[in-house]
């Protein structure tokens, strides 16, 4: 995958635990330009790579805005953000991807963020308010000390559209939103992110009355219990180069593989990212993944084999 060389030109201190990172091209030239949604690949060591969501507005082509989170249980990509990447670093990034695509809709967009997952949605609200669309963000947060670009949606341009809310308990978290998605706006269009159980909590309200096709959403991290479910072993032949490799339990494709020294291209490893993406010819995959949506799975002719696993005994992959 093509990479691209960019300087750490400022580093923010966003809220308590998150910081902000802006990039510019080593040349100065105009960056790749990128849509509301998009992340890219920040390559931090060898074989350490990681996704985040570009937050700055997408007529920002001279700089990227990524903002980080750390992680208490880091598996080593925030650490090392908030810890070894420093003003005038060099880097490798990738070019934007978007698997979070604002929509055009005809009626209002209601963007809901939790925590971090803040990032995507800033993009979108600043993409909105630039085209002058209606929209409403709600964030929730911890407290003022860990709501990241605070003083930023503070601001009057954001005045009416931006309500903050702070430690919510679950109950009342509950209650607000059953208050909030009770009636569909005509045309409407909900997109959210945030912790798994935030956005689960989010699309079962939403859909008691909202659409499926009108809440759009984006996972940062697979489903804990998808990834913990029942393994058997498999095998996978390889279409294009050969060979037949068996898949022991509690050992991923991308592992088995490696093992034989089969190199699959991944990033997040797991399920999120979609770098891994592989076309299955034959067999039933399990998909344990968030990447792909249910008519892919349902068509089982792809599998993301950083996390997903097989229910036939042999799965052919276009490898």
């Amino acid at each position: 995958m093509t990479t691209l060389s960019v300087r750490v030109h400022k580093i923010k201190q966003e809220a308590s635990d998150i910081k902000s990172f802006e990039l510019r091209s080593v040349s100065g030239d105009a960056l790749p330009a990128f849509t509301p949604g998009s992340h890219i690949d920040v390559h931090l060591a060898e074989g350490l790579i990681r996704q985040y969501s570009l937050c700055n507005g997408p007529d920002d082509i001279h700089h990227y805005l990524i903002a980080v989170k750390r992680e208490t249980e880091s598996r080593g990509g925030s650490q090392a953000m908030h810890e070894s990447i420093k003003e005038g670093d060099l880097i490798r990034i990738s070019a934007p991807r978007n698997n979070f695509l604002l929509q055009q809709s005809n009626g209002p967009y209601l963007l809901l963020a939790g925590g971090i997952g803040v990032t995507p949605i800033l993009a979108m609200a600043r993409h909105l308010l630039a085209q002058g669309l209606p929209f409403e963000l709600q964030y929730f947060t911890r407290s003022i000390a860990h709501t990241a670009f605070h003083e930023f949606l503070s601001g009057p341009e954001f005045q009416g559209r931006v309500k903050f809310h702070y430690a919510l308990e679950p109950e009342g978290l509950r209650a607000y939103l059953r208050k909030l998605l009770w009636q569909y706006p005509q045309h409407g269009a909900l997109y959210l992110c945030g912790p798994r159980v935030f956005m689960d909590l989010v699309e079962s309200t939403a859909a008691a009355t909202w659409p499926p096709e009108a809440v759009h959403l984006e996972y940062f991290n697979a489903d804990p219990l998808a990834l913990a479910g029942e393994q058997e072993s498999f095998e996978v032949r390889l279409a294009r180069t050969g060979g037949t490799y068996p898949v022991p339990a509690g050992v991923t494709i991308i592992e088995a593989l490696a093992a034989h020294g089969i190199q699959v291209d991944t990033s997040c490893e797991q399920g999120v990212c979609g770098t891994c993406l592989t076309g299955v010819l034959e067999g039933t995959p399990d998909h344990r993944d968030v990447y792909l949506t249910d008519a892919e799975k349902k068509s089982c002719d792809k599998i993301m084999p950083c996390v997903s696993r097989a229910k036939s005994p042999l799965l052919v992959l276009d490898l």
